[in-house]
């Protein structure tokens, strides 16, 4: 008997296998505008005032401004040129505005004109806090342009005229920067209503005398993306810049660390944090952006409030000195079925997979999901859907064991093939070959099947991450399939683990370990030689690895590789037990061997190469 060895192959062959799992697993300083207006506030005492240019429909906050104190307002008049008769307009406050549907609320606000909280009203964060995309500052949006008498201005620290109309069942509100009453910059927003997308248009009037166009005028817009599930390392996986360009194709920037990049013809940009996204669309596409996103998570027991940090700088192109810029902004779910009925191609911006791996979840796994939680709670129809597919991929499954069948009724000729020429390796290579040959049979024939379902298993691999219809549904002990189903808390932190237990990845290890038990075992004794991989150690590390890195997983992802398991074990009893018959099996490889088998020009070739190189090794 051989002795069984670990070579240095066999580790680096290890390290790869690991190395490809786990990549699988995981995959400013103030303006002086700004400083004035500071300091004009600290040198004005508070006062509470209505103001009477708002509809009964807006909401007004008092602030101090610089209209409160004659000297101040000079001096902040005096650096906005042709734009100082804003400053001059009872607008001139942090007021904001209040507009809302179904299922959207926001504030705007009369400095900068921008959103300064945005609202999901039909969703709660994990600890049952409202979803807020904007909300306390984490967002700036800024048009920075220069005049002709020679000032740099930025919108977000200049005061907007607010004006809230309907228009149909549309809310309209204009925000409107003026130099007079027929000269202005306006933001206009149009909600519809029980939509989360909201028209957006930036226009000029009158200003090609007050706006310097041959100056560029540069949009920016910045966000820093609210913590809103359990894990904030599990969902900063799936927070990304997303972004389609030059008419259709789709990139993103780094999931787990800083990057940027400059794109062109740039249609739409996704700050999206997991299962919601912040999105800016137009009709015209931006001819340069400057993507940056900045991971705000280093460690998850300090930093809980941000994942990442985005910004697009974009320039906008005046036309006859005017701008006129249609657009949209997107604040909801990143639910693929919302998203896709806009046709606009915002569903690219979910980590569904590329190539076949996102068509089988988009036309397939996806239609076929949505109709099960339709009728079934969440947990059953990943249970029913995981029958599904394994039953679709039974015939699969039935091809792989039956080649395993076949080996196994080998393996003792393939032993004495070992013994016999186990000095001679190419001639060992050469008659095992030919066996397979005479008997049907082949190591390759079991593999293949095996790969075909490499495209559903990662498919489904990155649907589950992705489902928004999972978010918050509870099963069992899961409170959340989304997230994990944590039954213990430990009182320490493992690394790759974390600082808690959770139950369906420890389920999932244990029928996986049970499963390669069944298939590996069989085949262990054949591929213990020098330069085999060792499937006993094998055996041990996937389950080990699926206990690990899915502990901070969505426990429906958990959940389903578990069942999925489960009934892989059954339908191999079942194969094993009542169809295959391994008497018949042999019998049927006897007949084969005994039968003359003419050799195709493939294998007739790769024969008399083995030939060759042993004569030459003999000649040596």
């Amino acid at each position: 008997m051989e002795e069984k060895k670990f070579d240095k192959q066999s580790m680096i062959g290890f390290l790869l296998i690991g190395a490809i799992l786990l990549f699988m697993l995981w995959q400013n300083q103030p303006s002086p505008e700004e400083l004035e207006a500071e300091k004009a506030k600290e040198e004005q005492v508070e006062a509470a005032k209505t103001n009477p240019a708002l509809t009964p429909t807006e909401s007004t906050v008092a602030d101090a401004t610089p209209q409160n104190d004659s000297l101040a307002q000079e001096r902040y008049k005096a650096t906005l040129g042709s734009f100082a008769y804003s400053a001059t307009l009872p607008s001139a406050t942090d007021a904001v505005t209040e507009i809302e549907n179904e299922v959207l609320a926001l504030k705007v606000s009369n400095k900068g004109g921008f959103i300064t909280e945005a609202k999901l009203k039909n969703y709660k964060s994990y600890d049952s806090v409202p979803v807020y995309l904007i909300k306390d500052g984490n967002t700036r949006f800024n048009l920075n342009f220069s005049t002709t008498d020679n000032r740099t201005l930025n919108s977000e620290n200049l005061y907007f005229e607010p004006k809230l109309t309907t228009e149909g069942e549309n809310q309209v509100l204009s925000m409107k920067l003026k130099v007079s009453d027929s000269e202005y910059l306006e933001y206009r927003y149009t909600l519809k209503p029980d939509d989360y997308m909201m028209g957006f248009g930036i226009k000029t009037v009158g200003l090609q005398n007050v706006v310097n166009t041959s100056q560029p005028l540069n949009l920016d817009w910045e966000l820093k993306g609210y913590r809103h599930a359990k894990s904030i390392t599990y969902e900063n996986r799936y927070t990304r810049l997303t972004y389609e360009y030059e008419g259709g194709d789709h990139d993103k920037l780094s999931q787990s660390g800083d990057d940027d990049a400059i794109e062109t013809d740039v249609d739409w940009f996704n700050f999206r944090q997991h299962f919601f996204s912040s999105i800016l669309m137009t009709d015209q596409p931006f001819d340069e952006v400057t993507f940056k996103s900045q991971n705000l998570v280093e460690d998850e027991e300090v930093d809980t409030v941000f994942t990442k940090k985005y910004a697009a700088s974009m320039q906008l192109k005046p036309v006859n000195g005017e701008l006129n810029n249609a657009m949209n902004f997107y604040f909801g779910p990143t639910d693929y079925q919302v998203l896709n009925n806009y046709d606009r191609g915002l569903d690219e911006a979910m980590p569904l997979g590329w190539g076949i791996f996102g068509w089988i979840n988009k036309y397939l796994i996806i239609p076929f999901f949505n109709i099960l939680v339709a009728y079934f709670p969440a947990g059953i129809a990943i249970i029913l859907l995981t029958v599904s597919i394994k039953l679709l991929l039974s015939p699969v499954q039935y091809k792989q064991y039956l080649s395993q069948a076949k080996m196994k009724v080998l393996r003792p000729e393939i032993n004495e093939i070992n013994e016999k020429y186990a000095d001679n390796p190419m001639k060992k290579q050469q008659e095992t070959m030919k066996l397979y040959s005479k008997a049907g049979a082949s190591p390759l024939s079991g593999c293949i099947p095996g790969l075909l379902q490499i495209p559903v298993f990662y498919a489904l691999f990155t649907f589950f991450p992705s489902a928004f219809v999972l978010r918050q549904k509870s099963f069992l002990w899961a409170d959340d399939l989304s997230s994990y189903d944590k039954i213990a808390d430990l009182p320490f932190s493992i690394p790759f683990y974390g600082d808690h237990v959770s139950l369906f990845p420890i389920l999932a290890s244990i029928a996986i370990f049970i499963y390669m038990t069944m298939t590996t075992g069989q085949t262990m004794q054949q591929t213990s030689q020098p330069g085999m991989p060792n499937m006993k150690f094998l055996m041990y590390l996937s389950p080990i690895m699926m206990l690990f890195f899915f502990n901070n997983y969505a426990s429906g992802l958990s959940l389903y590789y578990f069942v999925s398991n489960l009934i892989t074990i059954g339908i191999m009893l079942v194969i094993k037990n009542f169809i295959l018959d391994e008497q018949r099996i042999h019998a049927k490889i006897e007949t084969a061997k005994a039968k003359p088998k003419k050799q195709n020009r493939f294998s007739k070739k790769f024969s008399e190469m083995m030939e060759q190189a042993e004569k030459q090794q003999k000649n040596k």
